[in-house]
């Protein structure tokens, strides 16, 4: 209470204290080196990890390594955002396919000057990630180090159905069909013979290779191949599977192949080095797990080769190199890229180290598990680390699907395919270049910002006149102020300048504004698919918020009269805005899977009604993304409808049934207007919410599925900016909706009169 008074009394002086109190703390205490590690390592690699960061510290008392997981995607976009601020981890550890992005964005440093001679000269050639700097052609630097090889696909079968792996893809064909089993006889199998992520082109590059295409032309080159004849019977092949064989589920995502393997639904599974160790160490007598490499396509007599990666550390540009917090990323890298680490990567989760001494040791020698995974390495083509990459996955992603759905043939997914990929690149590799508009752009800035001066001149004058009466007050407010001008007022007016720049891959660190390029882009470009994204999300909002107002307002109604056990019903029907939005969308898009999932066993079972493709078909997939964002809403809109009821006064209710006024007059003529000045705030609070509500499409619909057909402004943009790093572009659009809600928003409230009486 004390120290209350005081800070009260003198601010300055309570900041001084707590100031003192922290030092004198601080100076007995044992100052560590801190050094952040983001990673996208599995469950069971944490456990790893921890035990051996753990290890590291206490052989080096003097550093302390925070960790942080982070989803593959979430680490890549966040990492480059973070670099480009000039602050993010130290260190990074993941795949080696983003590193050519990293390094035309000038993001990750050299790791090779700073071991001591010899110490590369131990890892496989294969493990070391060397890329040249596009300033100096002739220069290559070490962006990775690896700590494994692989991150690949290999077959996983279930010994207790099938005793021996198949060679051939027709001993594939039969031995799947020979496991899957309906035994009820009404058309969904019980045990399907093969599952895999069936989604996700990835997963189907094996059976490209099989057939012997590949993504791009050449090694080394960065012109895409998505159009062969090869490629084209190897999609026929993969479709085939479903279409012809039904030994594969439709709509297979990954954690329904994942689920199906592990409870004993299914005899074999494709999957990555990163998923046997949670097989193998299955304890169920339902499933004998067993690694064996993919098969030989018979057609072709090619094995099935999918692509090989390494794994390892990176370092962030921004750690300078005479830091103590450089010096420990680079002490920690060496321990965890060294053998005895290595060993027990490779003991405890089935990996294959990178360091050469340990390719022959008994622990692979004796182990059929990473005998088998070595084998498949060979079998594996190299992960291009080619920036061009990310534009390939996204132009392979929607024709594919549309072609596993059946919507187009395989010819006409390759021609897609090979035609977005080269526009695609096209897209990311361009640098714009100012043109004439950016003088105009630069008088329009200086005149808003001259009148924007003359239009609060007045306000100016006061705040100098005031400065001297209430100064302890201006100390006291100024925190926070800093806080929104670092929040919000920076970030909104450094989009504005974004949205006239060329920021993109090739100019993420030197952009520089260009004009109303981006804008043209959007409304103009021969590309654009503004105006049916548009259409979409209007669908979307509009359905949306209706819905959340109408059953809203019914269970307010319902909730405010009386009503049995109301306290429970109010608790129960929040439930649905309580629980965070990620785990209702992950768990509404499980209960729309087209054969296990809850919606279509209830539909089918209690009802009679044939089973709905909702995630497999556009429209489909739309409404099940509407149906959970109303699941979301709706508890919002009755919230915020009770408590304006629960406001009116009972005498109007009551001198109505006096003149026998029916209930809906009453709630037309009583409740409503009464209404008015709660719930249209909160229909224009909802309308924004629903247009921007990224979070429900992306995880519901898996970022577009089927054949990115329900994107909406705010997903596309996500898509733009962290697809294909068209950051420039991707502000002008955020631009553009910012500018529509606004409107709406003054029109909206203008029109309504929504804080009409509101003082």
């Amino acid at each position: 209470m004390a120290a209350g008074k005081i800070i009260l009394r003198d601010g300055f002086a309570g900041i001084l204290l707590v100031l003192v109190i922290a030092g004198l703390c601080g100076c007995g205490s044992e100052e560590r080196t801190r050094i952040v590690l983001w990673h996208q390592m599995v469950v069971d690699e944490r456990v790893v990890l921890d035990e051996l960061v753990a290890e590291f510290e206490r052989l080096n008392p003097d550093v302390r390594v925070q960790t942080l997981y982070k989803e593959n995607e979430e680490l890549r976009s966040g990492f480059q955002a973070a670099a480009l601020a000039g602050t993010g981890p130290e260190l990074i550890y993941g795949p080696s396919d983003p590193m050519g992005a990293y390094m035309t964005m000038g993001i990750v440093g050299d790791l090779s000057p700073h071991f001591e001679d010899g110490f590369l000269d131990g890892f496989t050639p294969r493990s070391l990630t060397w890329l040249a700097d596009e300033k100096k052609p002739d220069e290559k630097m070490l962006v990775q180090i690896g700590d494994r090889v692989g991150n690949h696909l290999a077959l996983v079968y279930n010994r207790n159905l099938i005793e021996n792996p198949p060679q051939t893809t027709d001993e594939l064909i039969a031995l799947a069909i020979e496991n899957t089993v309906d035994a009820d006889g009404d058309g969904k199998p019980e045990q399907y013979g093969l599952v895999w992520n069936f989604i996700e082109p990835f997963f189907a590059i094996p059976f490209l290779t099989g057939h012997g295409a590949w993504v791009f032309e050449a090694e080394g080159s960065t012109v895409p191949a998505l159009d062969t004849p090869e490629s084209v019977a190897a999609m026929e092949f993969i479709k085939s599977l479903q279409s012809e064989h039904n030994v594969v589920p439709a709509g297979c995502d990954y954690e329904t192949a994942d689920a199906l393997f592990k409870s004993g639904s299914a005899a074999m599974i494709i999957n990555g080095d990163w998923s046997w160790g949670g097989y193998l160490s299955l304890e169920t007598p339902d499933v004998d797990a067993v690694i064996a490499p993919l098969p030989v396509v018979s057609s072709t007599g090619i094995p099935m080769g999918p692509m090989v990666a390494s794994k390892g550390y990176s370092l962030n540009v921004n750690v300078a190199e005479e830091s103590v917090e450089h010096d420990a990323a680079i002490r920690f890298v060496e321990f965890m890229t060294s053998e005895p680490v290595q060993r027990e990567f490779m003991t405890r989760l089935k990996t294959l180290p990178s360091r050469a001494s340990l390719l022959d040791d008994p622990a692979i020698t004796n182990d059929p598990t990473l005998l088998a995974s070595a084998q498949q390495m060979q079998n594996g083509r190299a992960m291009p680390v080619a920036a061009e990459l990310r534009a390939v996955w996204d132009s392979m992603r929607p024709p594919y699907q549309e072609l596993m759905g059946g919507g187009i043939s395989a010819d006409e997914a390759a021609e897609k395919m090979q035609s977005s990929a080269e526009n695609g690149i096209r897209l990311m590799n361009q640098q714009l270049k100012p043109d004439a508009s950016v003088w105009l752009l630069r008088l329009i800035a200086a005149f808003a910002t001259a009148g924007l001066i003359f239009w609060q001149r007045k306000s100016f004058h006061a705040f100098i006149r005031d400065w001297d009466k209430n100064r302890f007050a201006y100390f006291l407010i100024g925190p926070a102020l800093l806080v929104i001008a670092a929040t919000i007022i920076y970030p909104f007016f450094y989009n504005v300048v974004l949205s006239f720049s060329n920021m993109s891959l090739r100019n993420f660190q030197d952009w520089q504004v260009t004009g109303f390029q981006n804008y043209g882009e959007v409304f103009a470009g021969a590309d654009s698919k503004f105006y049916m994204i548009l259409l979409k999300t209007l669908i979307w909002t509009a359905v949306c918020v209706v819905l959340h107002v109408s059953l809203g307002l019914l269970l307010a109604v319902t909730l405010n009269g009386p009503v049995k056990g109301k306290a429970i019903y109010r608790v129960l029907l929040i439930l649905p805005w309580a629980i965070p939005a990620y785990i209702t969308a992950l768990t509404w898009r499980g209960m729309f899977n087209l054969d296990y999932g809850a919606v279509n066993l209830i539909a089918t079972k209690w009802f009679g009604l044939p089973a709905v493709n909702w995630l497999g078909e556009e429209y489909n997939a739309l409404a099940a993304c509407i149906i959970t964002n109303v699941w979301l809403g709706v508890p919002f809109m009755m919230v915020i409808a009770l408590g304006g009821m629960q406001g009116i006064p009972q005498e109007l209710y009551e001198a109505a049934r006096i003149d026998r006024v029916s209930r809906w007059k009453q709630f037309r003529h009583i409740t409503l207007p009464m209404l008015k000045p709660v719930l249209l705030p909160a229909v224009t609070l909802g309308t924004i919410w629903t247009f921007n509500n990224l979070n429900v499409v992306w995880l519901v619909s898996n970022a577009g599925e089927p054949a990115d057909d329900t994107h909406i402004l705010v997903s596309y943009v996500y898509k733009a900016v962290f697809n294909l790093y068209q950051y420039g572009y991707g502000a002008a659009l955020s631009m553009v909706i910012f500018f529509m809600l606004l409107i709406f928003s003054l029109l909206f409230l203008r029109k309504t009169k929504a804080t009409e009486g509101v003082t």
